[in-house]
């Protein structure tokens, strides 16, 4: 009884004597730290700062201690203090030495080797980049280093297929990130940006952190905690949305949906497609924030059902083609961002994606099922100023099935994927000129039962006050495409090596960026004949390179209410794999490729006015009438973009966009017949736009407290 007692005691003169320290961390011009580290040396009593840089926690601490502050891209800071008297204090943290000012920064973090070779693009530039009609990928066109492939409407990054390109959503990978289409007629990205605070585009060199991507990552950041509860209603020419934001004390939830349907488009202005029924689609989003004492958890969802039903022309059959999908998909994911004991912070994440297709062709059915999971843990501490470290586990899992039917027989193909992956990196800041990143990334793929350990180096050096010069190597691998591992389930991994060289000035919103880089491919996946089928030789011994340089020039300073940029890219690259008999350009690639983009404010018209002219050269595609493989090139691609934003109240926005104002007859290539006619050639069809004009009309209405509130920045 008297150790009972003496515990007793113990426990309540603690919870007795509990204070209270609490204040505010900024930084030299006043402005607030996110997520800094606040803790009483030597115990583990602390917190971490919110969005405002305010913090509070309770210590059973007494007397004088020393507080401890620790944030990225600042100096660590020990103060004393007195314990019982500490309350409502103003810190202020210097910046640190070794931050590089000229570096790009996204969505709060520095990442010296990342940074310095990604372009960074938020919500606002999305969805008022004329031409972009608020994807994230069409306005990431307008970026160097990109293809336009009008056809597929996806993302082609410097000679890398579109399955090269991986979308992260806070750190966790989406396996589907593309809506239902039909052959020939480009997809959509499934995400709004209006969810998401940040977009980082990294076109090559990216960390060890990202894998399973050979050519690019896209990572979108949802938004953390709103300020304020709003709806937003849409009215427009393709459908309906609608979006609320519900906030409380320590939690938020917002959703959007929106409901779209071509065909009262189709009958203003018809389209070159012999539709039995439009497409029509039900998707939405869904975020929910709760904020703990020292971290932040998300849980993100969204679903889309789609379906579309049409009659497409084939060379090589007589009359026209049935192809009809559905389409459900659904993807979710939890993360979780918190704050651990001496200045460690922990990251972890979990999603689910699920995709079906059900299609009806004229000759057969085809459904495919395709179940992905991933699960990541990272852990991160920046011990000074000077570096860094963060290391890190993932799991990926890919369960795929399909299965085509026709009169005579069915025909079932599945597989299964397991990778396992760790990875670690370093920070160090040299001096205040010079910093670097070491990092190497190990996977094991269960199916080929193989490991792989990948080294990743970037560095960055400070030519001057706003230039930077950077460079980057590593190695990237991915596993075979969906489209190849369903008929042979023991394909390799398929392998890029890049080398990286960027320049970057930085002054008064104006930037200018030049990046060299060369890209080796190897065991690339190939088969014997002109398709993947059954009965076919499958290897990765298929190679590659690419190597060019791309330019971006952008400006917010010059002229008064004017934004606009410059892009330019060239690329030299061929590969041989699939069923390439040599090594040459594959299809989907333009030596050349430009993009202006402008956005300007008429404050007498209350309008924000957008233009966008995309420019590519030639494609090159194969002519079976031709004796040299893949020797012919397509006429140079142009696309003229308007978009017109009309404020007609603080709250109220009527936007028109219309693309291809010139008009141009744009081919993006070639069918050609299977067999030769009577005379020995072989006849072919151009592969073209559904039309050749696009226009656009909304009506968008906010409902918010704040009666300044509205959509300009997510149109």
């Amino acid at each position: 009884m008297k150790g009972f007692y003496i515990i007793f005691f113990f426990i309540f003169t603690n919870a007795w004597s509990q204070q209270t320290i609490s204040g505010k961390v900024v930084d030299s011009k006043n402005k607030p730290i996110d997520k800094a580290n606040v803790f009483i040396d030597g115990t583990y009593d602390g917190a971490t700062t919110a969005a405002d840089g305010t913090f509070s926690f309770e210590t059973s601490e007494s007397g004088t201690q020393v507080l401890k502050i620790t944030a990225l891209l600042y100096e660590a800071a020990s103060i004393n203090i007195d314990v019982l008297n500490y309350k409502n204090q103003t810190i202020v943290l210097k910046d640190a030495e070794g931050t590089l000012d000229t570096v790009v920064i996204n969505a709060g973090t520095f990442e010296a080797g990342d940074k310095s070779k990604s372009a960074v693009l938020k919500p606002l530039d999305i969805v008022t980049t004329a031409g972009s009609a608020g994807d994230i990928v069409g306005a990431l066109l307008t970026l160097p280093g990109t293809q336009t492939v009008g056809e597929s409407g996806r993302l082609f990054i410097r000679g890398g297929e579109a399955n090269e390109t991986q979308t992260f959503v806070d750190g966790i990978r989406v396996t589907q990130p593309y809506g239902a289409a039909a052959n020939n007629l480009p997809a959509r990205g499934r995400f709004s940006p209006f969810l998401f605070k940040g977009i980082s585009f990294s076109t090559g060199g990216y960390s060890a952190e990202y894998g399973e991507a050979l050519s690019s990552v896209l990572l979108l950041n949802t938004t953390d905690m709103p300020t304020e509860e709003q709806t937003d209603i849409s009215i427009m020419t393709v459908g309906l949305g609608l979006s609320n934001t519900q906030k409380w004390k320590k939690s938020a939830f917002t959703f959007n949906t929106s409901y779209i349907n071509l065909q009262p488009y189709q009958w203003i202005a018809p389209q070159d497609v012999d539709w039995n029924k439009p497409y029509q689609s039900l998707s939405g989003e869904a975020v929910y924030r709760r904020e703990f004492e020292n971290g932040l958890l998300k849980v993100y969802g969204a679903f889309d059902a789609a379906q579309l039903d049409l009659n497409q022309f084939d060379i090589n059959t007589s009359g026209l083609s049935r192809f009809a999908l559905k389409n459900d998909n659904f993807y979710g994911n939890a993360s979780y961002d918190g704050a651990l004991n001496n200045g460690w912070r922990i990251f972890s994440g979990l999603s689910f994606g699920y995709n079906t297709n059900k299609i009806d062709l004229s000759f057969g059915n085809v459904t495919n099922i395709e179940r992905a999971y991933h699960a990541k843990l990272r852990f991160k501490k920046r011990f000074s100023s000077s570096h860094k470290l963060s290391f890190g586990t993932e799991a990926f899992r890919t369960n795929f099935g399909e299965l085509f039917e026709d009169a005579t027989a069915d025909f079932k193909l599945q597989y299964e994927l397991d990778i396992i992956s760790a990875f670690a990196e370093w920070d160090y800041t040299v001096t205040k000129d010079l910093a670097f990143k070491v990092g190497v990334r190990g996977s094991r793929n269960a199916l080929l039962n193989s490991n792989f350990v990948d080294p990743r180096v970037s560095l960055a050096y400070k030519i001057s006050k706003n230039s930077t010069l950077s460079a980057a190597y590593g190695i990237f691998r991915q596993a075979a495409p969906a489209d190849l591992l369903k008929f042979e389930n023991k394909l390799g991994n398929e392998k890029s090596t890049h080398y990286l060289l960027n320049y970057e000035y930085r002054k008064n919103n104006q930037l200018f960026r030049a990046e060299v880089y060369n890209k080796e491919y190897d065991q690339l996946v190939t088969f014997s004949g002109n398709q993947a089928q059954f009965g076919e030789t499958f290897s990765n011994s298929g190679f590659g390179m690419a190597r060019g340089v791309d330019l971006l020039w952008r400006d917010n300073h010059n002229i008064k209410n004017l934004e606009y940029w410059v892009s330019y890219s060239y690329i030299d690259t061929e590969r041989l794999y699939r069923g390439f008999p040599s090594e040459v350009t594959p299809s989907f690639v333009a030596k050349h490729t430009a993009s202006i983009v402008t956005k300007y404010w008429v404050q007498s018209l209350k309008s924000q006015i957008g233009l966008t002219h995309t420019f590519n050269s030639g494609r090159p595609y194969n002519d079976p009438n031709e004796t040299a493989f893949m020797n012919q090139k397509t006429k140079y691609f142009q696309n003229l973009s308007l978009g017109w934003a009309y404020l007609m109240n603080p709250q109220m926005i009527i936007y028109f966009s219309a693309q291809n104002l010139l008009g141009a007859q744009n081919v993006f290539g070639y069918q050609f017949a299977s067999n030769p006619d009577e005379n020995g050639q072989y006849a072919k069809r151009a592969i073209r736009p559904a039309a050749d004009k696009f226009f656009f009309v909304g009506f968008f209405w906010t409902i918010s407290a704040d009666k300044s509130k509205n959509q300009l920045d997510t149109l």
